[in-house]
């Protein structure tokens, strides 16, 4: 299979006509229409088979987790997410492994409200990078250089959960449990908290995404 026809086959249905896509996936580069009074919010992150996730990992969930990622560090700054690029290295065309990649990459995607405007493909150790892309008004995205000593710090969700799923697989525990099975869906499926980054907006001094964990952040 040749890359147009794996592109067409199984991520052209997440690029949906919108208007602030003037030109998407097809060509050389995608044309993206930002509304006036607005900054482009850029971010990009990298996952590796066996280090970012189990290589066992059921494909949708990696699909649901690279975009994930990326929607949290936009979030982070209190931008709208608009769209995503993405750039898949394959050991091989597995068609089941893409359709079912596309899904949970599709279910996000939907969720959240981005669209897909270009990428790339190759064969390689099972790699993926995701761009994602948002805008927020000017100046008034949620900036880490914002914090100052004696700041009061808020979270969002429970600490720890993905960390102790991590540590399960890593020691050879398959999720049996209930509580193992929902601790497994929070490192599989970890939830972007874009509608709590718009609503801080004007509220807090600084915000940052939690991927390291609380200390190392």
């Amino acid at each position: 299979m040749d890359e147009f026809t794996l592109i067409r086959r199984h991520f052209a249905t997440l690029s949906p006509p919108r208007e602030d896509v003037s030109l998407g996936i097809g060509d050389d580069a995608a044309l993206l229409a930002i509304p006036p009074g607005e900054e482009l919010v850029v971010t990009s992150d990298m996952l590796i088979a066996g280090r970012h996730f189990p290589a066992e990992t059921a494909p949708a969930d990696i699909g649901w987790k690279a975009l994930a990622v990326n929607l949290s560090d936009l979030a982070a700054m209190g931008a709208q997410a608009r769209w995503f690029t993405l750039a898949l290295s394959l050991p091989e065309v597995d068609e089941q492994w893409l359709v079912e990649f596309t899904r949970g990459l599709r279910e996000l995607a939907q969720a959240t409200g981005v669209a897909l405007v270009g990428g790339d493909t190759t064969r390689g150790p099972l790699t993926l990078t995701i761009t994602a892309l948002g805008t927020v008004p000017a100046g008034r995205a949620l900036r880490r250089s914002g914090a100052r000593p004696g700041d009061a710090i808020f979270v969002s969700g429970t600490l720890g959960d993905a960390a102790l799923a991590l540590r399960h697989w890593q020691g050879g525990s398959a999720a049996r449990t209930a509580r193992e099975k929902q601790l497994r869906q929070r490192l599989d499926r970890p939830t972007p908290r874009l509608a709590l980054g718009l609503a801080l907006r004007g509220i807090a001094s600084a915000a940052i995404d939690l991927s390291d964990g609380l200390a190392g952040d």
